[in-house]
């Protein structure tokens, strides 16, 4: 069918991109995720046990005598399932305020459903990150982001531990990296000289989806859904897999005359199957 300007299917596209588009630039934490697209209600996965083979009780892998037999080490994997859950928000806006109202309805509406899915979207994948990161670095009290002792404020310590701690379970968290944290650690970051001096820091030339910078090495994330006295080094498309069965969709319902609905919706999960490539630093901030 062929239409012409000002029919209702281009009215209801140039809707459903807008929606698109705000949500889009609204998801923070889904961009760490490798997006995989799913068919089940019920995803499974199977994560390797990250403990090293030490040869069982009373027989080594060092020092092995001549002629004995070897340690026998065998590695171990857990079952990990999970539901696919359905995010979504809906929106009704009159005729008379799409076309008469001082304030702009469509848009706002528009706005805040697209904000909407993906921040519920963002805080379910950062309760997986912080339910199953397989790493932590802990600072000390005194030490915190926002210590009354200047001196004791060490961020770019603490950061150094994490990719460390990561290292060490051979994840090279300085590819494809990210920090991750809360808006009030950013603020709390960015107030440090050690930071911003150091040689490492760089601002975004362009802010979008709440990457503001990198320190080193690593992309900064500020997001609201992250929780405050923590952050953060993930990493991105490893730690984390967003099992998609329905990517984000958008449809108009339009009653010609009396309103217009707007519903986006998108089916996933998030999962974990790499939990020591996530390390948590924990007391950022006096308690």
């Amino acid at each position: 069918m062929v239409d012409t300007v000002g029919q209702v299917n281009l009215r209801k596209e140039n809707v459903s991109s807008l929606v698109k588009g705000f949500a889009q630039a609204a998801y923070k934490l889904k961009q760490l995720c490798m997006i995989d697209s799913s068919s089940a209600w019920i995803e499974s996965y199977f994560r390797e046990g990250s403990s090293e083979l030490i040869g069982g009780t009373g027989s080594t892998v060092r020092g092995i005598p001549r002629l004995a037999a070897f340690p026998y080490g065998e590695v171990n994997w857990t079952k990990v399932s999970s539901y696919i859950e359905k995010y979504g928000m809906e929106g009704v806006v009159s005729w008379e305020d799409e076309n008469t109202n001082n304030i702009p309805a469509l848009a706002r509406t528009l706005l805040r459903i697209g904000n909407a899915v993906a921040y519920s979207v963002d805080v379910v994948i950062e309760a997986s990150i912080l339910a199953n990161a397989g790493n932590s670095v802990a600072i000390a009290a005194g030490n915190e982001w926002d210590s009354a002792t200047l001196a004791n404020r060490d961020p770019i310590r603490d950061i150094l531990y994490a990719i460390k701690e990561c290292a060490i379970d051979n994840i090279d968290v300085l590819q494809n990296g990210y920090l991750v944290l809360s808006p009030l650690d950013y603020a709390n970051l960015m107030m440090n000289t050690k930071v911003v001096n150091n040689p490492t820091f760089k601002g975004a030339d362009v802010v979008a989806n709440g990457v503001v910078g990198q320190i080193c090495g690593l992309t900064i994330i500020v997001s609201n859904a992250v929780q405050v006295s923590g952050a953060y080094v993930v990493k991105g498309k490893e730690a984390l897999t967003w099992k998609e069965a329905q990517p984000l969709t958008v449809v108009t319902i339009e009653d010609p005359g009396i309103k217009k609905t707007v519903r986006a919706f998108e089916l996933g999960v998030c999962q974990v199957p790499m939990p020591n490539a996530i390390c948590k630093i924990t007391n950022t901030q006096k308690v």
